[in-house]
């Protein structure tokens, strides 16, 4: 049974205020750099044996800094990315609120597409996939994944067995660990969701 630790990137100064989506070259800053690290010492007695993360430079300075302690070096995995947020990206959370399509978004996500962008359902998929495919390569092994809040809470759903309309309700704040054992066979279950505290090795 493999153990995949799903981590939110610490935050940027832009969390919380504008959909960065994939946007490149936003980085973590000095106090993402400290939360990050604070995150390392809580997971630097656990014994990892691999590090994988998003491409995103936010989730891959996060993944580098989680993996010192452990002298591992992050591989990047697409199917992790951010929400391809499409004509969305970019734009500050206070406008996109205003729309008709974030009412959507919130209540029934498995039905939203952001213009130009990959829907919910879509992105559900690949992550998840993305998941299956490293835990098959990890048996009863653990390993991080470090990604975002959405994509995250999306994992989480299924792993869960709960709707994609429910996802909304999954709190992934940033630096959090959600952790979940991945059986060869049988179901999936979900440890923690959301944790700042020590994990048992």
């Amino acid at each position: 049974m493999a153990r995949l630790l799903l981590i939110r990137h610490a935050p940027t100064p832009e969390t919380g205020k504008t959909l960065s989506g994939r946007l490149p070259g936003i980085s973590l800053g000095e106090t993402g750099e400290e939360i990050a690290q604070r995150a390392a010492e809580r997971l630097a007695d656990v014994k990892i044996k691999a590090i994988y993360t998003s491409p995103i430079t936010r989730t891959a300075e996060t993944a580098a800094i989680i993996a010192r302690p452990h002298r591992l070096d992050p591989v990047e995995v697409d199917g992790v990315q951010e929400v391809d947020f499409g004509a969305w990206q970019g734009r500050k959370l206070s406008d996109l609120r205003k729309l008709k399509l974030w009412s959507q978004v919130i209540t029934t996500p498995s039905q939203a597409r952001f213009p130009g962008g990959e829907s919910f359902p879509e992105m559900q998929t690949r992550a998840v996939t993305a998941c299956n495919e490293i835990a098959t390569r990890h048996k009863k092994q653990t390993v991080a994944i470090v990604s975002h809040s959405d994509v995250i809470k999306a994992i989480l759903a299924h792993y869960l067995g709960q709707p994609l309309d429910t996802f909304q309700r999954i709190i992934v704040s940033p630096a959090s660990v959600s952790v979940v054992h991945v059986p060869t066979l049988g179901f999936p279950m979900v440890e923690t969701i959301n944790s700042y505290g020590k994990l048992n090795d």
